[in-house]
């Protein structure tokens, strides 16, 4: 019986070791995160080396470099300067912006076809550091118009773009009604109370997007965003940090 008790405990044992090995197997092919949730019990990533681990197994999650990838792009980073609603300067110097490389692939189709048309792209706001939508929240808590912190944001995601559409002839913008950041009804595609040609413009620029796999969001005209938004993970990587590993 002692020896029956004793080859069941040790049959048990190994069978730990086994299940043990097997979930380091596992773990050590999963992609690297923080270990510590924020205060909303949200996984964000600040380690740039833990994002190019994650790009490195699955490549459309490298974040890149929007002016390098899509020729011809123009910007107008609102959140780079004061010209904002917050009037403050919400990042760190730069001349150009982010977004995941399936992102970024999607854009450069659909730039592609808007030059056909003799038009382009420009881009209000693309990646946008986690620390960064705590701070526009706070002056106006409506998920309408700022991301709630406590679900985070595509633009935290690397997956939507704040943009419009301009003629290439003159780079002037194409009427969309209102300004970006126009916290009000008139902004919504369901408002229709506009020119006839606004419309249009609003049309173009939303069939372009929707064609080329992007999702609008309904109350903001120049938000739109890839639609499998929890695929990619919440990052609060500084842009200097994302423009050394886009040299």
């Amino acid at each position: 019986m002692k020896l029956k008790h004793m080859n069941k405990v040790i049959l048990r044992f190994q069978l730990f070791l086994i299940l043990t090995g097997f979930f380091i197997l596992i773990s050590a092919g999963l992609p690297a995160q923080d270990t510590v949730l924020n205060k909303y019990g949200l996984w964000v990533i600040s380690d740039v080396a833990k994002l190019q681990k994650m790009a490195s197994i699955n490549h459309a999650k490298a974040m890149v470099d929007l002016k390098k990838t899509i020729p011809g792009l123009q910007m107008d980073l609102r959140y780079a300067g004061t010209n904002n609603f917050m009037h403050q300067k919400l990042y760190q110097p730069t001349k150009t912006t982010y977004l995941r490389k399936s992102a970024a692939d999607s854009l450069v189709t659909i730039q592609k076809e808007l030059n056909e048309k003799g038009l382009g792209l420009k881009v209000f706001d693309a990646y946008r550091p986690y620390a960064v939508t705590e701070k526009l929240w706070e002056p106006v808590k409506d998920d309408r118009y700022a991301a709630d912190p406590k679900k985070g944001s595509g633009h935290n995601r690397g997956i939507a773009v704040d943009l419009t559409i301009i003629q290439l002839t003159t780079m002037e913008e194409l009427d969309m009604g209102t300004g970006f950041d126009n916290f009000s009804d008139t902004a919504h595609h369901s408002f229709l109370a506009l020119p006839s040609p606004v419309l249009q413009n609003r049309l173009l620029l939303r069939s372009v997007m929707e064609k080329h796999g992007f999702k609008a969001l309904e109350s903001e005209w120049w938000h739109y965003y890839l639609p499998n938004t929890t695929a990619y993970e919440l990052l609060n990587i500084e842009f200097n940090k994302l423009k050394k590993i886009n040299k």
